[in-house]
């Protein structure tokens, strides 16, 4: 005989699990399926020609591509192809004819083309290849062996192309991109990118000069780059590349240029004048720590004064000239200025000094020399004001 209480139990656990059943069902068919629904609905909506998950720098990147592409379109017909030629002796093949190229750029609308000096120097014909690639003979207005900078002329009513306009680059900052356009191995208007990696560099070129404020750019530049433009992204020139730093001759990411201040300051004087006429303080020194030994108890670094030119605008200053005799294979010195500063910029070398009075000074300008001089045994600093000849 079955227990009544087991067989009612056994009704109850059943109708409980029904009940857990439909309501499951319900919850499914009301809620999970719909948002299921929505999301798959969600996806298949998605453009299949639309990137997904779109870096923001990717627009900024297209947008600096296509500034770059325009700003060469607009500029690149400004920079030229220089052809230059001369004539050289050989012992076994007599006079011969030799090429070399370089570029320019168009610096006003009277037909006037700056260079490197070295691009042109010796030649006996210049031409010049214009965008359209017809060609035009150019003479020589002027040119500085010291900045390594010349100026051509072509006639202007056969020139169509615009000046490039000059550029600030006393406001240049190093890792500012810029671009150079010239003509590589003879490559016509070749566009390279990159930055400027450094800014002051002493810059020493093949003639001898000492360009104190070069500016260092990792834009590749090789030969032929010469004398084109180095310019920032508004198309303004800020430098002229002029020369490269590498073992093999080619670009290894160190190339120099010319700064554009230098420029606005000795191309008008080279197309008025010919040339430019660079202050010079006419007096001869040596180097304390580096020519001879500084004092125990005096200035450590300075340029000591051991010579003044005769007749020269310093001579009639209040400098002393230091005596100097070699004793055992030593300098050794005795009394005479040490200059340590030229209105208040520090001197520590000669290279300090002539890139100081070249670059913010001009002949006949008066300048004021800090001085230490020893006077009764005791060192003494002194401010003596002397003037500034034209360098020969």
């Amino acid at each position: 005989m079955q227990n009544p209480i087991n067989k009612s139990w056994f009704i109850v656990i059943g109708v409980l699990l029904t009940g857990i059943v439909l309501g499951g069902t319900t919850v499914f068919f009301a809620y999970i399926l719909p948002q299921k629904s929505a999301q798959t609905e969600a996806v298949s909506n998605i453009p299949t020609d639309t990137p997904v998950n779109l870096s923001p720098a990717y627009p900024e990147l297209i947008g600096a591509d296509s500034n770059i592409s325009d700003l060469y379109d607009r500029v690149s017909g400004s920079v030229v192809h220089i052809i230059s030629r001369s004539e050289t002796f050989s012992l076994f093949y007599g006079i011969t004819a030799r090429e070399g190229t370089g570029s320019g750029f168009v610096y006003d609308d009277d037909g006037h083309i700056v260079t490197n000096y070295h691009v042109i120097e010796g030649s006996t014909e210049i031409d010049i290849i214009l965008p359209n690639g017809g060609t035009l003979a150019a003479g020589i207005v002027g040119y500085d062996t010291y900045y390594d900078l010349a100026v051509l002329q072509i006639p202007s009513e056969q020139l169509s192309a615009p000046p490039l306009a000059l550029g600030d680059s006393g406001t240049l900052r190093v890792g500012q991109p810029v671009i150079a356009i010239g003509n590589p191995f003879g490559l016509d208007r070749t566009l390279t990118t990159g930055v400027i990696s450094a800014l002051g560099r002493r810059l020493e070129t093949e003639q001898g000069a000492l360009i104190g404020e070069a500016i260092q750019t990792d834009a590749a530049i090789n030969p032929g780059n010469s004398g084109g433009p180095l310019l920032n992204l508004q198309g303004q020139v800020i430098g002229v590349n002029t020369a490269i730093n590498s073992p093999s001759g080619g670009s290894v990411g160190i190339g120099f240029a010319v700064p554009s201040s230098v420029i606005g300051r000795v191309v008008p004087e080279l197309i008025s004048a010919g040339r430019y006429d660079h202050p010079w303080l006419a007096v001869q020194t040596v180097e304390l720590g580096a020519d001879v030994a500084p004092p125990e108890d005096g200035p450590s670094r300075g340029l000591l004064v051991v010579d003044i030119i005769e007749n020269s605008k310093v001579s009639s200053s209040d400098l002393k000239i230091a005596s100097i005799i070699r004793q055992q294979g030593r300098i050794i010195f005795s009394g005479g200025d040490i200059i340590v500063a030229v209105d208040d910029r520090p001197v520590v070398s000669r290279d300090d000094l002539a890139i100081i009075i070249d670059t913010y000074y001009r002949p006949g300008d008066i300048v004021t020399l800090t001085i230490q001089r020893i006077e009764q045994g005791n060192w003494i600093e002194l401010e003596i004001q002397a003037g500034l000849d034209i360098r020969p």
